[in-house]
């Protein structure tokens, strides 16, 4: 059985008409009537009573009609879940982003483009409130987000969580080790951005000094990666934090070195901001690719 049969079979129901049938499929009414007749043999009885004057449907003919519509409803909705995955497929994925995820961020998209070739990810590097408007307003399909655990009309995703690092001068006796000890740090003044830029980092940073015994003696300003490290090691003895994403792509330098942090370490919670609701499969695609990398 063929689905043109089936499709040839309706519209003669349709119009009782091989005539007005074949006008309304735009085929030779010879056509209609072949391939009918096919359908009927396969079936083996008659669809149709005909005479010189009407169509009509046999008992079988009527029995066989739901049957026939339903496959070609089957068929149509079949052909529209392939086209919305095709079309999700070759979508662009617009995501917000940030410089602190580093190499994490590469290899998320390393296993997006071979997990889902026909998707192009468009980044957005902007503020936290910014990414998360972002999502909101819909100009961005998703955004990862630290330092939130809620954010009203948005769903945050847990993603991964982000070891912090610290950078310390190559020429400090902490750097002979392999993980650096956060009390060993107390005598060294901390360059951190200011809490009004990033509190979620400044306070996670600060409360672990508490519980380390010690208040941070606050240095100059974090401002650039590439200043403050090369302050960190040409200048008084001073250290910071890194992602540890992010310190896997900053250039080595020889006056400066990345360390973990002695257990139990630190560590920041990524999420993925999107809207509400089941997520489109190219959100689906992202996430395991999160996940995967």
């Amino acid at each position: 059985m063929e689905l043109r049969q089936v499709r040839y079979f309706l519209a003669v129901a349709a119009e009782l008409h091989f005539g007005r049938a074949a006008e309304r499929l735009h085929i030779a009414q010879p056509t209609v009537s072949q391939q009918v007749r096919r359908l009927e043999r396969e079936v083996g009885t008659d669809l149709f009573d005909r005479t010189t004057r009407r169509v009509t449907l046999t008992a079988a003919g009527s029995a066989f009609l739901p049957h026939a519509r339903a496959l070609l409803d089957a068929e149509r909705a079949g052909l529209e879940a392939v086209a919305v995955l095709r079309s999700e497929r070759a979508a662009t994925l617009r995501i917000g982003t940030h410089v602190g995820l580093g190499a994490r961020l590469e290899r998320v998209l390393d296993v997006l483009a071979v997990d889902a070739p026909g998707i192009t990810a468009e980044l957005c590097s902007l503020g936290p409130a910014a990414r998360l408007r972002g999502v909101r307003d819909g100009d961005l399909d998703a955004a990862f987000v630290r330092g939130v655990s809620a954010s009203p009309g948005l769903e945050l995703v847990p993603v991964w969580e982000d070891p912090l690092v610290v950078a310390i001068p190559a020429a400090h006796p902490l750097a002979d080790g392999s993980v650096v000890d956060l009390a060993g740090l107390a005598g060294l003044p901390l360059r951190i951005v200011a809490r009004e830029e990033n509190p979620h980092l400044f306070d996670t940073v600060t409360a672990a000094c508490g519980r380390a015994g010690f208040e941070p003696a606050m240095g100059p300003g974090f401002t650039t990666d590439q200043d403050t490290l090369a302050a960190i090691g040409t200048g008084r003895a001073s250290w910071t934090v890194y992602y540890a994403a992010q310190a896997e792509v900053m250039p080595r330098t020889r006056r400066t070195v990345f360390r973990p942090l002695a257990p139990p370490g630190l560590a920041l919670q990524t999420y993925l901001a999107v809207r509400p609701g089941a997520p489109a499969r190219r959100l689906t695609a992202l996430l395991a690719a999160c996940r995967d990398a």
